[in-house]
């Protein structure tokens, strides 16, 4: 697998990686396939209708990995892929995904990933999904993440998404249907600036009994960015679901935070949670007596909250 310099750098921003990757792997590169590995629990397919891939892991996989990294250097590029993950029944595995958009040009380049999940009974899958940009040139750099997640019973599913520097707009639709017994955990982590604009949705239905969701995204918006977040849970059974929104605005920042949770049956119990607001002044006085400036003080208290 020979990468140049800039590719090696964005997998290393988006993925950590710092050579090939052991296990499964599919490396996408500028809309077309860089390499691929996979193993013997691990089958990655090229779609033949659309753009994209099937991955199909085993029944009882466990202490696997996979990497599905894409990179994009090509200034007005649009990339559009279809994912789709068929996650056998007792498996343990961990999926590292994440674009990495590196803008030299005056065109716009953007990369659509649309993930589908269906994951079989008792299986867990941790999903770790980074978005970056970088480049001196003058087009955007836009990603746009689709995932779609599918929970059988027992089944359970981590995600930790982060998007930090880089893109200039972003339309993120997280949506999950859970069974009886299923646990999905998701812990988003935003920074804007510039005049970025990041937008979320999350929906997710717990249609079985015994079915719990903790979705926590936290954000930090400056200079002159903006941030909207619509969560909405759906108890739909004998269900416990929290959301909350924890976001800090600096300098002209815009955040909106819209809940919503819907008790469809007497038996769900739901809750939300929402806090916005600036840097505590005390914060920033405490570092200052330790040595440090105003503006260290801030990106010290920023790197901690976003930790």
């Amino acid at each position: 697998m020979a990468l140049d310099k800039i590719q090696r750098d964005l997998l290393a921003e988006i993925a950590g990686l710092h050579g090939v990757p052991e296990g499964a792997y599919n490396i996408r590169s500028d809309g077309k396939l860089e390499a691929r590995n996979t193993t013997a629990n691990i089958d990655i397919v090229t779609k033949t209708d659309k753009p994209g891939i099937d991955i199909y892991i085993k029944d009882g996989t466990v202490n696997e990995s996979m990497h599905i990294p894409v990179i994009i250097e090509q200034s007005g590029l649009k990339d559009l892929v279809y994912n789709d993950f068929h996650v056998g029944e007792n498996c343990d595995v961990t999926i590292v995904a994440g674009c990495g958009i590196n803008n030299c040009g005056s065109q716009d380049s953007q990369h659509d990933g649309i993930h589908s999940f269906f994951i079989g009974k008792n299986s867990k899958v941790k999903y770790i999904e980074k978005h970056y940009g970088e480049g001196d040139g003058k087009g955007g750099r836009i990603l746009n993440p689709t995932t779609v997640v599918n929970l059988d019973e027992g089944a359970y599913m981590e995600m930790d998404t982060t998007q930090i520097k880089g893109v200039d707009s972003t339309k993120r639709d997280t949506r999950a249907k859970l069974a009886a017994g299923a646990t999905l955990v998701v812990r988003e982590k935003l920074m804007t600036h510039g005049k970025q604009l990041s937008d979320s949705l999350f929906v997710i239905d717990l249609d079985g009994d015994g079915s719990s969701a903790n979705v926590v995204s936290r954000g930090v918006a400056r200079e002159d960015s903006r941030q909207i977040l619509v969560m909405k849970i759906n108890g739909n059974a004998s269900c416990y679901g929290h959301s909350e929104c924890d976001s800090i605005v600096m300098d002209n920042g815009y955040v909106q935070a819209i809940p919503e949770i819907t008790a469809n049956s007497v038996e769900a119990s739901l809750v939300h949670e929402a806090a916005i607001g600036k840097i505590a002044g005390d914060q920033i006085t405490k570092l200052m007596t330790l040595g440090l400036t105003e503006a260290e003080a801030e990106e010290e208290i920023v790197a901690g909250f976003l930790k």
